[in-house]
């Protein structure tokens, strides 16, 4: 019987721990998923492909602080968009290259730095949304340990108020699963 109540109140205090933890990720987002280094040099930046026009927007401008001077677009559908997204915000089409194929992030993260490394470079700063940034940097950290990467993400629709009308709330809700799932299917640790 006494085994019995204390199994039952392993389970309950577990219960009751799961549940403030969903209840502190839904009510902090910004904070838990948001990594964001500050403003430093590279040798180039990687925008990655997905959002609206937040990210090569933000590229355009890291690029116009003098950040990096070069600008890797990455990710099919979306390089060639981004690409002329990047110009029209000023960034001159000679310091643009193209990595087309990868259709997610991991890919993302592998197909780059295979163009990374041809190129030589030590610093990278991925530009991507606010809500995508902790397992983007992880993911680029993770396949090329080397490396030192950077994040410096859009801002685009932080206001919870915002994520209905700009189409974000999906991305924010499944962005937890995603990084629990990046780290069974890839071994990319999210913390």
């Amino acid at each position: 019987m006494k085994r019995r109540r204390l199994w039952l109140k392993i389970l309950a205090g577990s219960a009751a721990f799961v549940a403030a933890l969903a209840l502190l990720l839904w009510l902090f987002p910004n904070q838990v998923l948001t990594v964001d280094s500050g403003p430093g040099q590279a040798d180039v930046m990687v925008v990655l492909g997905g959002g609206v026009t937040e990210r090569p927007r933000r590229a355009a401008e890291l690029f116009q602080s003098g950040e990096a001077p070069l600008v890797i677009c990455s990710g099919l559908g979306d390089c060639e968009s981004n690409q002329r997204l990047l110009v029209q915000g000023g960034v001159p089409s000679g310091a643009i290259r193209l990595e087309c194929e990868s259709k997610n992030t991991s890919e993302n993260a592998r197909f780059t730095i295979k163009l990374l490394r041809k190129l030589g470079v030590k610093k990278v700063i991925i530009v991507t949304s606010w809500y995508h940034s902790r397992r983007a940097l992880h993911c680029f950290e993770h396949y090329a340990p080397d490396l030192t990467f950077y994040s410096r993400p859009s801002y685009f629709a932080t206001a919870r108020v915002d994520w209905k009308p700009q189409g974000i709330e999906h991305y924010v809700r499944t962005e937890y699963l995603k990084n629990v799932g990046y780290l069974f299917r890839y071994g990319v640790n999210p913390l």
